[in-house]
């Protein structure tokens, strides 16, 4: 009974062929040449197979022999292939950032923080997934994205969560509006005048709602959306008013005025992370640059309230 061929045996073999000498296989491999001619001896002893003709204290390979070097060189090269493909796959997992993000921030808030991402790391690919709050917490507890920026609402176990830009919702007008001569506008203020709203399963929009059935106050909603940018656009266009987070409005400050309402609703969104994750040290530094740009753009925006 043949036993399980050594893959040390099978090493000194190879080195021995492309070598030329024992000694020399010796050499490469790291061990004397005693041990390379018992390694030798071994493989021949369990294939049954001459490998070697001894000639004048030489050895020559047999026809055996390089029948059966070039199997094994087929097979090692396969092998390089492998690691290759795994060293491919390795600079992928590590320079591949994927990032979640609520549509109503899809616009100038992630596109801020992305640039000045890869201003810092240009090796990298991010690729930016735009769903709901829902949808990307749950790709991030099966690792699928690397970091969201998701609504208030997303709770799971197996992620870590750190609130973004807590503030409350601002009045956004077109600049020509009746209504920017106020500093501070009241759901009365707005009652009969048209409003731009977001979908019903909007966090936003549930605040918005709440306040003026305690005021008493009917919306007159002439447009609904589920993306922040459009609503803006909208609202820049002159079509009617909204109420917003102030992130909302980022790159939008030369079409909108932003005034404080009152009843104060606050909102803010998560940071949301996986658990050990495996681009640690690149979800870091993009929730860094979040950070940053939240910081930034809340100086900008409510500097002329």
């Amino acid at each position: 009974m043949r036993h399980t061929l050594n893959l040390r045996q099978v090493e000194a073999f190879k080195a021995i062929i492309e070598q030329g000498t024992v000694s020399q296989a010796a050499e490469v491999l790291g061990v004397t040449q005693p041990a390379v001619s018992k390694l030798l001896a071994h493989l021949e002893a369990e294939t049954g197979l001459t490998l070697f003709d001894r000639v004048r204290g030489k050895l020559a390979c047999t026809p055996h022999g390089m029948r059966l070097y070039r199997e094994i060189d087929r097979v090692f090269s396969g092998l390089r292939q492998v690691e290759q493909a795994v060293d491919s796959i390795r600079r992928d997992e590590q320079r591949t950032l994927n990032v979640g993000v609520l549509p109503a921030l899809s616009g100038s808030f992630i596109r801020r923080t992305t640039m000045n991402f890869l201003k810092h790391h240009p090796d990298v690919r991010v690729s930016i997934n735009t769903r709901g709050s829902l949808f990307l917490v749950d790709r991030l507890a099966t690792r699928q994205i690397d970091v969201a920026l998701v609504g208030s609402r997303a709770d799971n176990p197996y992620i870590d969560r750190e609130p973004l830009f807590q503030y409350p919702l601002i009045c956004a007008m077109p600049v020509n509006h009746e209504l920017t001569r106020k500093r501070v506008i009241r759901p009365k203020d707005l009652a009969g005048k048209p409003f731009l709203s977001f979908g019903t399963d909007s966090q936003t929009q549930s605040l918005v709602v709440k306040a003026f059935e305690n005021a008493q106050v009917e919306l007159n909603v002439v447009l609904s959306t589920d993306t922040a940018p459009t609503l803006c656009e909208f609202v820049a266009s002159g079509l009617g008013v909204s109420l917003i987070h102030p992130l909302f409005a980022d790159g939008l400050q030369n079409r909108l005025v932003l005034r404080r309402f009152d009843p104060e609703m606050l909102f803010h969104f998560q940071l949301c992370r996986v658990q050990a994750s495996r681009n640690a040290v690149l979800v870091e530094a993009f929730v860094q640059e979040a950070r940053a740009v939240a910081a930034q753009v809340s100086r900008e925006l409510l500097k002329g309230q």
